[in-house]
C-alpha cells in the first residue's frame, strides 16, 4: 500500500478515494473517525488520508487528482451583459438564470 495523498476533510477524501476507485484505482481511506480528536492531536495527524492499494497506481492516481483540480469552468453571458463563471446557473448582477440552449464557453 502507498499513501498517496492527506485530505483536508472526510468529505473530500471519500470523493476521491471513490474517484479513483471507480477508475479502477483501488484506494482506501484511513483515518476517516479522527476528526473528534481534532484540537487534541495536530492536524497533520488527524486527517484522513488516501491509500493506494498497489503502488504501480500511483501515477495513474495523481493524475486523475490533478486533473480534478484542473476541471474547466463553464462561462455564460446574462440577458443583463454579465459573464457568470462556474457552476453558476443564476447571475449574480441581476438574479437571471441560464437559458436553455444558451451556450456555453
Amino acid at each position: 500500500m502507498l499513501r498517496l495523498v492527506t485530505a483536508p476533510n472526510i468529505v473530500q477524501a471519500k470523493i476521491w478515494c471513490d474517484l479513483l476507485c471507480e477508475a479502477g484505482l483501488p484506494a482506501t481511506v484511513l483515518r476517516e473517525h479522527f476528526a473528534s480528536v481534532h484540537g487534541l492531536m495536530p492536524p497533520t495527524e488527524c486527517n484522513p488520508e488516501i491509500w493506494l492499494e498497489h503502488e504501480e497506481h500511483e501515477a495513474a492516481a495523481r493524475k486523475l487528482l490533478d486533473d480534478l483540480d484542473h476541471l474547466p469552468q463553464r462561462k455564460w453571458q446574462c440577458r443583463c451583459g454579465e459573464t457568470v463563471e462556474g457552476g453558476f446557473e443564476q447571475c449574480w448582477s441581476c438574479g437571471g438564470f441560464m437559458q436553455l440552449g444558451q451556450p456555453l464557453s
